[in-house]
């Protein structure tokens, strides 16, 4: 008798993946449709942390708000912060001193290596490369401790001000930052042999989660997301801010916009924001790190403590407000994974009229039925995880 060659019928399979911490960060969901194990499509749910972001800050004072931006990318904290006081400062008119705006690119870029290595040694350890994970986080520890030597903090700095930061440098500061870089590209170059030879890691990454130049700007990607395709923005390249433009560094950029280009780009940004840090180190001015202004600047808490006008003072910044003028403003900085935005309306009161953020996170999860489908369900995890999505930016 003659075998029945006739091939099997095919049926789609709908499928919920998520929430589930840690490989979908708690607070997300794939809605899938399947063909076996491959993604036919894929509907993406974000809406499970509800902050309320943009309210919360239209409830409180102009510096009340500091706070609540240290909660969007809690992983780089400081580049919100910056982005956020940059922003009021644009609609104020100010500009803050040379050594202010140093500092503020030293914090901005020690936030955005510790991003990195969060990101990329999480991806790892996700494919079984555990080892590089533990070296990663690691490698963030001690920039950590310098954040937290600084600021007072590891998570929720709150260290800008608007119109400066809280406080200056610490004397020894530059020789903390010294001696975390050289252990931080000691276990970048441990990191590098477990994995440019590692055939399971290249496999896994390389080819996986395509995605065109033409579709990443269609979405408005930034970020490495965006220059893992090729195209060469960066915000701090583009619109230099601050000193941006008086440092040298390089831009890194990917040519197949796949996984593995993402993670390549990433490590490299990492060398970069180290010799960006640097060269600011060197070149930092002496000089005051806050405007001299009394409607803008909070009085120092010596001042606060010890004097009845700085405590009158203090609370009439923090109570009333700093005296905004009407008008709207959209200003942007280069976060760890891409153009932040902060747009503001102000009707000339103590507090934001209208507050909104365009977070990279939350753009980039837009794309990321683009990057899954025709994969498997098991490059889920890896692209998702190269996305680094922040489920605080994702707040709507």
């Amino acid at each position: 008798m003659k075998a029945d060659t006739k091939e099997l019928p095919l049926e789609t399979m709908d499928l919920q993946m998520g929430p589930a911490h840690p490989a979908t960060h708690g607070t997300i969901k794939f809605n899938l449709k399947l063909v076996g194990e491959k993604v036919l499509d894929c509907d993406v749910e974000v809406g499970y942390l509800h902050r309320g972001f943009a309210k919360s800050c239209e409830q409180a004072t102009w510096t009340q708000v500091i706070p609540y931006t240290d909660r969007l990318n809690y992983v780089s904290p400081l580049i919100n912060n910056v982005g956020y006081a940059m922003t009021v400062e644009k609609l104020l008119g100010v500009e803050t001193p040379p050594r202010c705006q140093c500092i503020r690119v030293i914090v901005s870029e020690i936030s955005r290596i510790t991003d990195h290595l969060t990101c990329c040694g999480m991806a790892a350890s996700e494919l079984g490369a555990i080892t590089v994970g533990f070296y990663m986080i690691e490698a963030r520890e001690f920039l950590m401790r310098i954040v937290e030597t600084l600021t007072g903090a590891r998570l929720t700095t709150t260290y800008t001000r608007i119109g400066g930061v809280k406080h200056d440098l610490p004397e020894d500061f530059t020789e903390q930052v010294t001696q975390a870089f050289q252990k931080v590209r000691r276990i970048l170059a441990d990191c590098d042999r477990l994995l440019s030879r590692n055939r399971i890691f290249i496999d896994r990454m390389s080819g996986v989660g395509l995605i065109s130049q033409e579709t990443a700007i269609a979405y408005g990607l930034t970020g490495p997301i965006l220059r893992s395709t090729g195209v060469n923005y960066d915000v701090r390249k583009a619109e230099p801010y601050l000193v941006y433009d008086q440092l040298e560094f390089e831009v890194p950029l990917g040519t197949k916009g796949d996984n593995y280009d993402r993670f390549v780009c990433r490590i490299q940004e990492i060398e970069q924001s180290m010799r960006i840090v640097e060269q600011a180190l060197r070149e930092i001015p002496l000089g005051p790190i806050s405007l001299e202004d009394p409607r803008v600047v909070i009085p120092e808490k010596e001042k606060v403590y010890n004097s009845i006008e700085g405590m009158m003072h203090h609370f009439m910044i923090i109570m009333e407000g700093i005296q905004v003028p009407p008008g709207e403003v959209y200003f942007a900085v280069e976060g760890a994974n891409g153009e932040l935005g902060f747009y503001i309306v102000s009707d000339g009161g103590g507090k934001p009229y209208r507050l909104r953020v365009r977070p990279p996170s939350f753009i980039a999860m837009s794309a990321c039925h683009e990057m899954i489908k025709g994969y498997m369900v098991a490059d889920i995890v890896p692209t998702f995880g190269m996305i680094n999505m922040i489920a605080g930016e994702c707040d709507r």
